[in-house]
């Protein structure tokens, strides 16, 4: 071990109660986070049948290992997870998580003799315990999450680890050059990377990444819930006036879209029309009050903080948890279930995409393109650049340089039904055109395990 991570490891195990204090804090927030903390350290129930025989040397006996540290990865680790059981008949998974709602999510893809367990907090002795006791074939982390212990606990112990689906923007390399005598070691000591674009190929060889394919991304290989989308296409068709929604919104973007809805219905009731927005003043093509609002936080534990917003600002707000039959009527609808998007996309006529408004990097459009609604883009998409750029380029997808101009776009889009309808299709073809990355991957991982058999 060299002093740069002798150093880190000495402050990864002194951080250990302050990690243990965060999770009793998120805790409050959601219980998940309180569930078998032990594992977040290293430490497992005693031996269980589940568990693979140390006399086992086949790979393929052996667990497959996938990390997805969140919701997101675990979604993309869904659609890999698929093709890896019709490559790998009979595979075992093991999976792990940093989240709460990635672990609840990952629940749902486990079948009979697959484990699930928490990340490994990156100590050596964490790590090392992790690996004794599950002993897997390989290791597949989803899109970024390299920690230096974990690479060095798998190159030590014949554990070939990859990273899937990965991306790596400009902060991200800023960052690892930063800490190069970290970073650099770790990215060197994988097995491969498999990126999503050519761009973070280009980043991750920086950093000294194995980089043997260009897959793109996972997620075009999504099949949203039909059942979801048709229920959401039926609540539109009763409904008078077009669906606008705010996407996975992260925090302050509510704010920022309700401060540009007090001003804008202001200047309506200021303006000659008192029923429509001014078009001069404001280039609008329709009543922004003509539209039905809904918003979706992409955080659980904010799905209260937003409610009460909403309803200080004097707006009435009907949650999607009271929904009976069919949305109640409200000035704004607040999607405040996990696993639904493909709903409110069904539901949505278009989408601000949540992430991009604040400077946080956008969160995934594909999943829109894919339900056929298109999308109004931030200036931040930083985390799906190339994704961004070619939905734009296909007409998925149009960028604003902020939210005033993103409200009176999404409501120009919804209010002409032609140019709505021709965006839509636009949004299936492009989602439609970029698929394959999900069995690209699994054939990859097949090769590297069939290369670890003795």
């Amino acid at each position: 071990m060299n002093a740069t991570r002798a150093l880190y490891s000495l402050l990864t195990w002194c951080a250990q109660p302050l990690l243990r204090r965060k999770l009793r804090r998120r805790a409050a927030a959601e219980p998940g986070y309180a569930h078998a903390v032990g594992e977040r350290f290293g430490r497992y129930p005693p031996p269980v049948d589940s568990l693979v025989p140390h006399s086992t040397t086949d790979p393929l006996a052996r667990f497959v290992w996938i990390h997805a540290v969140s919701l997101g990865e675990t979604r993309a680790a869904a659609i890999l997870l698929a093709q890896l059981r019709q490559q790998l008949p009979g595979m075992r998974l093991l999976l792990t998580h940093g989240t709460a709602t990635g672990r609840a999510e990952g629940e749902k893809l486990l079948l009979p003799g697959d484990m699930q367990v928490w990340q490994p907090w990156d100590t050596p002795g964490a790590v090392a315990r992790f690996l004794r006791k599950f002993r897997p074939a390989i290791g597949i982390l989803m899109e970024t999450e390299v920690w230096p212990n974990l690479v060095a606990g798998c190159r030590e112990r014949g554990v070939p680890l990859v990273l899937a689906n990965a991306r790596f923007n400009a902060r991200s390399l800023g960052r690892a050059l930063r800490l190069a005598p970290l970073a650099k070691p770790a990215y060197a000591g994988l097995t491969a990377a498999w990126a999503q674009t050519d761009d973070d190929a280009g980043r991750l060889r920086a950093v000294g990444a194995p980089v043997r394919g260009v897959f793109g991304n996972l997620k075009f290989d999504v099949v949203p819930d039909p059942a979801q989308i048709e229920q959401g296409r039926q609540w539109r068709a009763r409904l008078a006036r077009p669906v606008v929604l705010l996407a996975s919104s992260r925090e302050g973007e509510e704010a920022l879209w309700l401060e540009n809805f007090r001003k804008k219905m202001a200047s309506a009731l200021t303006s000659k029309a008192p029923t429509a927005i001014n078009s001069e003043a404001d280039g609008a093509a329709a009543p922004l009050a003509g539209v039905q609002w809904l918003i979706v936080p992409r955080h659980p534990q904010r799905f209260d903080e937003v409610h009460q917003l909403l309803q200080q600002a004097g707006l009435s707000v009907s949650r999607r948890s009271s929904w009976a039959v069919q949305p109640d009527a409200a000035d704004v609808w607040l999607g405040d279930s996990l696993g639904e998007m493909a709903l409110y996309y069904g539901l949505a006529d278009a989408a601000l995409l949540g992430g991009s408004f604040a400077p946080l990097g956008g969160q995934n459009l594909i999943e829109a393109a894919a339900c056929g609604c298109p999308v109004v883009l931030g200036p931040h998409t930083f985390n799906f650049a190339e994704a961004a750029e070619l939905a734009c380029a296909a007409g998925a997808a149009q960028r604003v340089p902020d939210m005033a101009v993103g409200l009176e776009e999404a409501v120009r889009l919804v209010s002409d039904p032609a140019a709505q309808l021709a965006a839509s299709e636009r949004a299936t073809r492009f989602a439609a055109a970029h698929r394959g990355a999900a069995a690209a991957t699994a054939r990859a991982v097949l090769d590297v395990l069939t290369r670890q058999q003795p």
